[in-house]
């Protein structure tokens, strides 16, 4: 089983990125997904961007991770 957790972009430098995972900043490869823009969502899965998600998926998602104990919640 592998696990994707949802990030956003903050940065894009090619086919690299930096992204926001809880205030924690981490570069990623976009080597997998096309028409990536700064503030756009993706799934993340060791070290690369699998594919882009909507805001509203990715807060959901981030949700349920946090009621599961899997990240801290920011409330």
């Amino acid at each position: 089983m592998c696990l994707a957790i949802p990030a956003e972009v903050i940065e894009i430098n090619g086919d690299n990125a930096q992204v926001s995972l809880g205030g924690i900043i981490k570069e990623i490869s976009l080597a997998l997904v096309e028409d990536v823009a700064v503030g756009d969502y993706v799934l993340l899965h060791v070290g690369y961007a699998l594919n882009k998600i909507s805001p509203e998926e990715a807060q959901k998602t981030l949700e349920l991770f946090a009621e599961a104990g899997l990240i801290e919640s920011d409330s």
